[in-house]
């Protein structure tokens, strides 16, 4: 809930604290700028020249939680857990974990699912994906805002980020993380195998890694790295909606791929691939 992690937010237009006012419906700032909370439960925190074009739109994310419930990412956002549930053993009070780009509110989910008492924060610039992250776990604060952008979260106010296939904003991850632990996880090469070529998807650069580092380098250190690889079979149904939650889906017409799909054997048997890394910042 908003109630468990707004101490930790920060006003979009001014940077100061925001509080709930009594019937939780409102967040406001000492200034006296506000913002609504949805009856959702979600808070929406874009400045008001924001333009959220390149959000998830309704039908991405609901083939995100059609695909999620599947449990063939299971193994990775294990992965992601285990890591952070890790780094978070030291920290009184259980802390608070940001998930970058949050999505459904599937894998920060799963880090609050681990014994403590954790608390999220799931920020992500689709309102669609923001009302379900409010509800998919009741100590996640779910709020809309643009990562690129700077985050409608407090300074060292986090004790670790997550950032699952989501733009990463280096210096805003370095400014709200206290000392703790950033995650990220990208798909390599060979993530969905020949789906890409025959769906006609978005492809991965080869030099993949070589850019998150680069990207991150001037204030994150490289901690650990390693690829998670297995296969999924597939009906066209969980196809269709694996494509549809990612980037293609921006490129490819529903109806276009749905005639796509229908053209390949069923079931069929995918390559998912993931690049899970764990950087620390630089002091």
């Amino acid at each position: 809930m908003l109630a468990d992690v707004v101490e930790r937010l920060a006003c979009p237009v001014c940077g100061e604290t925001l509080a709930l006012n009594g019937e939780g419906k409102t967040l406001r700032c000492p200034a006296g700028h506000a913002f609504d909370v949805a009856r959702q439960g979600y808070a929406n925190l874009l400045p008001g020249n924001a333009r959220p074009g390149t959000a998830d739109t309704a039908e991405m994310v609901g083939a995100r939680e059609t695909f999620l419930r599947t449990g063939h990412f299971a193994p990775m956002a294990k992965a992601v857990a285990e890591l952070i549930t890790a780094a978070l053993d030291a920290v009184p009070g259980g802390g608070c974990v940001l998930d970058a780009g949050a999505g459904t509110g599937y894998y920060l989910s799963a880090v609050l699912d681990q014994p403590g008492d954790a608390v999220g924060i799931a920020l992500d610039l689709s309102k669609y994906a923001a009302r379900r992250a409010a509800r998919a776990h009741p100590r996640i604060g779910a709020v809309v805002a643009d990562l690129w952008r700077p985050l409608p979260v407090r300074t060292d106010a986090v004790d670790a980020v997550i950032n699952v296939f989501a733009p990463r904003n280096a210096p805003e991850f370095h400014r709200v993380l206290r000392g703790g632990l950033l995650v990220t996880v990208t798909p390599s090469q060979r993530h969905l195998g020949p789906l890409v070529e025959t769906l006609g998807l978005v492809t991965v650069d080869e030099q993949k890694n070589e850019r998150v580092d680069a990207a991150l380098g001037a204030h994150f250190t490289l901690e650990t790295r390693r690829t998670l690889e297995y296969e999924a079979t597939l009906d066209h149904a969980q196809t269709e909606a694996l494509v549809g939650m990612g980037p293609s889906a921006h490129h490819v017409p529903a109806d276009e791929l749905r005639q796509r799909v229908a053209r390949l054997p069923e079931p069929v048997t995918v390559p998912l691939s993931f690049v899970v890394s764990a950087f620390r910042p630089v002091p």
